[in-house]
């Protein structure tokens, strides 16, 4: 299949399984006398839809959004809900998710387990600037800050909501965390000893060629979950089973 950004793929998806499953209805009724509830059908479109996405290998979070999609509308249809929660709940998905459909890193937070993962990869003694790109709620500097004191941790999110938040706690910690609302592209990553990313594997590409131009030599990148196939990884930490819980390291 050719490849179409995340959005246009999920709205192709969508728009197919509505096609396929248009004539289930009166076949069933043809071939059982049996009529479908909408709600039947609406879980019949999600299952379509989802099967749809695995086959042109979307990210592993985009099969469940469509299988509940349809079911979600139809839900809320019957719920009569005032038009204010409807615009209520789009701002808050833009607020959380911004410009996901062009970036196609949606927020998903990484847990204690990668948080510990990078603690052997920082340097013990010396000072150094580490910077987590998509930094979400502040998770990963949170956690490091205690345990380097001599590191100079910084998180960038382009989100308006994860960054308030992180802002927020670091102001009701005390914290020397510095967050930036930017998008890591705008970033020189020459400015920083590591380099931490939790991103996804459409963002990969485009990252690496950046830390390959702009980080210095003897810097360190490191990749929750998502290598990259240009080369191999210095150091592969395995957290849990499965690359989800998988620290990748490239000493640059």
């Amino acid at each position: 299949m050719m490849r179409l950004p995340v959005g246009l793929q999920s709205l192709v998806i969508q728009f197919a399984a509505v096609l396929l499953t248009a004539p289930l209805s009166p076949l069933l009724h043809i071939l059982f006398s049996y009529q479908a509830a909408l709600w039947q059908l609406a879980l019949a479109q999600g299952t379509i839809a989802a099967l749809l996405s695995m086959l042109w290998r979307q990210p592993a979070w985009w099969p469940p959004l469509h299988f509940g999609f349809l079911p979600a509308v139809l839900l809320a249809r019957q719920m009569s809900l005032p038009a204010w929660v409807y615009l209520a709940a789009f701002l808050l998905l833009v607020l959380f998710y911004w410009s996901t459909f062009r970036t196609r890193v949606p927020l998903y937070l990484s847990d204690r387990k990668a948080w510990q993962g990078l603690i052997p990869l920082l340097p013990e003694t010396q000072s150094f600037r580490f910077i987590d790109l998509g930094s979400g709620l502040g998770g990963v500097p949170f956690y490091l800050e205690p345990r380097f004191p001599q590191g100079r941790l910084y998180g960038t999110e382009i989100a308006p909501a994860p960054w308030f938040i992180s802002r927020l706690r670091a102001g009701l910690k005390r914290s020397r965390v510095t967050f930036m609302r930017r998008d890591y592209a705008t970033l020189d990553l020459a400015d920083f000893d590591v380099v931490f990313a939790f991103l996804s594997p459409a963002a990969m590409p485009g990252l690496w060629q950046q830390a390959q131009t702009q980080m210095r030599s003897g810097s360190l990148f490191i990749s929750l979950s998502f290598d990259v196939n240009a080369r191999q990884p210095d150091q592969v930490v395995k957290l849990a089973e499965g690359a989800r819980h998988t620290l990748y390291a490239w000493r640059m």
